[in-house]
């Protein structure tokens, strides 16, 4: 699983007394000897290895921590006190006495994922080994900044009432929204397409949503996260999810691990020098995005005569064999090609994933002629390009994938701050 870095999260509800993720972890009542120390770190690894193998014995699990077996077994029998595992039948067939195999308890903890589009808001509920036990997705109220936040909040409820818990019994909600959250103002900034959460302490109102800890991250980013975890990039160190619709941004993979920059700005390629002219100044895009995203298609069709509601009729009218349709993606292939000629040169990324309404849904009409126009763009041979297969689920995938890894720590931390293991 691709992993990012450890997040900022914001707690309107928490109250443990310490927040620590992947530390040493310390206690509100004192400080803990050398061998507490060392035990919280026993369970700590074996807990992390359980979640990551599922079921599984004291053996393997002494063969993955390099842990002692009788280690092991006070570290399972502290988690199983704690709740936090439980033991799941026995696994036979094979020579001598039958292994008790252990697993997470899912109800240790609950991840809410949350997509806010332009178009779609997407929410899943799921327990803490993954299993998504609720979801919605419904139109967007994107144009009202209250109505959206009444529209997540109205949709959690329904979600924590059909897996039977209440709102606070949610460990951890992860937000992807368009935009950079700018965590001093609670501003999103960059994000022209939902008007409102420009300004200050907007980003800080998805609290009330559940009352639970919560994070907001680019919603690029946690589709690259998903790529990685479930789709294309699993397995793949060096990727970039490039995301073309009603907006246009990248999800940068470096070395497996999810890359931000300074500012958590990298990736936006919306604002490239791309494109040679600008159709939609004035409404807050950069370049590459006013002439490839979904609205620049449908202003270079209608340049051309093509009149077109959106940038899929464009698609659909060049699978037809309409010419002016056709020489209207021969120009947003040139484009991407184009932008993706300056990220190859800086980033030589292995794999390049297309998402987004227009990456992922024109990709037959777009893959071969991209890739041709790169191959003459570059100085070494271009990266590999497909088109997403987990669309329109890859930022809500990534939110949980996000989310997931992160809960682990949260409740681990719980368990140790309300009952010292030990």
């Amino acid at each position: 699983m691709v992993q990012g870095d450890p997040p900022m999260i914001n707690w309107p509800a928490f109250r443990g007394g310490y927040v620590n993720l992947g530390g040493v972890v310390s206690m509100s009542g004192g400080t803990a000897n050398t061998t507490s120390l060392l035990r919280v770190m026993n369970e700590r690894a074996v807990f992390a290895e359980i979640f990551r193998l599922g079921r599984v014995s004291r053996p393997e699990l002494a063969q993955a921590t390099g842990l002692s077996k009788p280690t092991i077994s006070v570290a399972l029998a502290d988690l199983e006190r704690a709740k936090l595992v439980r033991p799941v039948g026995l696994r036979t067939g094979n020579a001598g006495r039958a292994a008790l195999l252990y697993e997470v308890r899912p109800q240790a903890g609950w991840v809410l994922a949350v997509d806010i589009g332009r178009a779609y808001v997407r929410l899943a509920l799921a327990d803490l080994v993954g299993e998504i036990v609720a979801r919605r997705d419904e139109p967007s109220r994107a144009e009202s900044y209250d109505e959206v936040l009444s529209q997540l909040s109205k949709i959690a409820g329904e979600l924590t009432a059909e897996a039977g818990i209440a709102r606070g019994d949610i460990t951890l909600s992860v937000f992807g929204t368009p935009g950079i959250h700018d965590k001093e103002t609670g501003v999103l900034r960059l994000a022209p397409n939902l008007p409102g959460w420009e300004q200050p302490g907007a980003a800080e109102r998805l609290a009330d949503v559940t009352g639970s800890p919560y994070v907001v991250e680019n919603d690029v980013d946690l589709a690259a996260l998903g790529e990685g975890a479930y789709g294309l990039g699993q397995g793949i160190s060096h990727f970039v999810y490039v995301s073309i619709g009603t907006g246009i941004g990248m999800g940068v993979v470096i070395d497996g691990k999810l890359y931000r920059g300074s500012r958590g700005a990298a990736g936006e390629i919306s604002y490239l020098p791309v494109g040679g002219g600008d159709p939609l100044a004035g409404r807050g895009r950069g370049m590459f995005e006013s002439v490839a995203s979904a609205d620049g298609v449908v202003a270079a069709a209608a340049r051309l005569g093509l009149k077109a509601a959106t940038a899929k009729d464009v698609f659909e009218a060049a699978r037809s064999g309409d010419e002016s349709a056709a020489e209207v993606v021969a120009a947003e292939a040139d484009h991407i090609a184009h932008a993706l000629a300056g990220v190859t040169a800086v980033l030589d990324p292995e794999l390049v994933v297309l998402g987004g309404g227009i990456g992922a849904q024109a990709g037959d009409l777009l893959i071969e002629p991209v890739s041709g126009r790169l191959a003459s763009l570059v100085a070494l041979s271009p990266p590999r390009i497909e088109s997403s297969t987990l669309e329109p689920d890859t930022v809500l995938l990534g939110a949980l994938a996000f989310g997931l890894t992160t809960a682990r720590d949260l409740v681990f931390e719980r368990a140790v701050a309300a009952t010292p293991f030990g």
